[in-house]
């Protein structure tokens, strides 16, 4: 049987351990309503009393969706951030922090770093099995897009070609990511620093946009990029060509006139040769080179394990909701306990009763559920929204088989406890029943 289990597909498997969780509360059911039809009744007790029916359907779905939204966004932030990484196969820098590095030149947060001399970069660039070798250059903001030097074929690896406009021609033009409130034919001049430790005063050369990027649902979306040769001149620096040639943009540079770059990213023409250059440039007081997916991939570890306790709090909250749910079907029994005790007093039989109340508590107990579904969806929408908003990075949660397998446990447990309240409605006197 466990060979059999380990051949079936990822979803297979979630289905049948959904119907597992499910099955404890299906059996209940068939138990609890063979040979009975209590649907009139039942339906007529939620009608007579709607409004506390529905306070009691609202506070299950509020905290049904409060789980169900945490698992859902941070699965989403997982996705979003490993997209914004895609295009950065690998990346090589002075030795340090990788995860500064990573922040750095995918995510563009400001950090100080050393840079990589022009002897470093050709040897990046000049390797054979390097397809794709592009500086960048960080350091100048406009407002509260980062601008960014690097060279042509860098934009186009980041856009896959597809830009609004034409590619850059001269060290002053600037393509604007996809939310830049600049357009094409606007000009601008930067400004040292970012994120709010911008220098007062501004470099004194304007750049002028000359093309926009489609949205990558990256912080590179808010970036603009230019020729790194300009973020060079305007810090006066050499531009990363010979005296002779001091209008030529992007490679070959002349190391010789190359004033550094804090991080090349690269991209090998096959697959298996994106490891051999990661140890090869991976040099004792020289460089590093590393995988952005592998750093990202110990992030995740570490998240996992704050989802874990997530989820211990989820499952302690749902624990106490499904304490107060049972407490609070007890309440909501005694609204009708004079219909139950007329009922038992023209002699209907026992498991009837319990049928009715049963099948009462559980159409409270799904319609709760299913609207929380909706509600934990819509919250994780809303927060995924604030976190794009801040972070810039495309957050777009869904809906798993995490939450599902969440939701059908819930179920189970609060329908077998739902018997609980059934039971003492039949445990009460008919007359004092008649009597309240």
């Amino acid at each position: 049987m466990p060979d059999v289990w380990y051949t079936l597909s990822a979803d297979t498997q979630d289905a049948l351990f959904t119907l597992l969780l499910s099955l404890p509360a299906l059996l209940t059911g068939l138990v609890v309503l063979r040979s009975y039809a209590p649907g009139p009744l039942v339906r007529a007790l939620l009608w007579r009393f709607r409004w506390p029916n529905l306070m009691f359907v609202l506070l299950i779905a509020v905290s049904v969706g409060m789980g169900i939204g945490l698992i859902a966004q941070e699965r989403g932030l997982r996705h979003g951030t490993a997209a914004a990484a895609d295009k950065f196969d690998m990346i090589v820098a002075a030795p340090g922090s990788e995860i500064t590095m990573m922040l750095a030149s995918i995510f563009l947060q400001p950090s100080n770093v050393p840079l990589l001399d022009g002897a470093m970069y050709d040897a990046v660039a000049n390797h054979e099995q390097v397809a794709l070798a592009a500086p960048l250059g960080f350091g100048d903001s406009y407002g509260e897009a980062p601008v960014v030097g690097t060279i042509a074929d860098f934009v186009q690896h980041l856009t896959e070609g597809e830009i609004e406009g034409r590619m850059w021609q001269a060290p002053f033009e600037a393509i604007a990511g996809a939310y830049v409130s600049l357009e094409i034919g606007d000009q601008f001049t930067p400004a040292h620093g970012m994120s709010g430790n911008v220098q007062p005063g501004a470099h004194g050369d304007a750049y002028t946009v000359v093309a926009r990027m489609p949205a990558t649902g990256s912080p590179w979306d808010r970036a603009i990029l230019v020729p790194i040769e300009g973020v060079w001149a305007v810090h006066g620096l050499a531009n990363g060509h010979a005296p002779d040639k001091p209008t030529q943009l992007g490679p070959p540079f002349d190391a010789r006139f190359f004033p550094g770059t804090p991080a090349i990213v690269v991209k090998a023409n096959e697959l298996w040769a994106t490891y051999a250059l990661r140890a090869e440039f991976t040099r004792d007081g020289e460089s590093m080179a590393f995988f952005p997916g592998a750093v990202l991939a110990r992030l995740y570890a570490i998240m996992g394990d704050l989802r874990q306790a997530m989820t211990l709090m989820t499952l302690v909250t749902q624990s106490l909701v499904a304490t107060s749910v049972l407490v609070g079907l007890f309440i909501l029994t005694r609204l009708f306990r004079r219909q139950m005790a007329l009922l038992r007093a023209l002699g209907a039989p026992g498991r009837f009763i319990l049928s009715v109340v049963w099948s009462y508590a559980a159409a409270l107990l799904l319609a709760g559920s299913a609207l929380g579904m909706l509600f934990g969806l819509g919250a994780a929408q809303v927060l995924s929204r604030v976190v794009t908003a801040r972070t810039d990075i495309l957050v777009e949660p869904h809906l798993g088989w995490s939450e599902v397998h969440l939701l059908a446990g819930f179920v189970s447990v609060t329908l077998i406890l739902s018997l609980l309240p059934a039971w003492a409605v039949l445990r009460r006197p008919v007359v004092e029943g008649l009597r309240s």
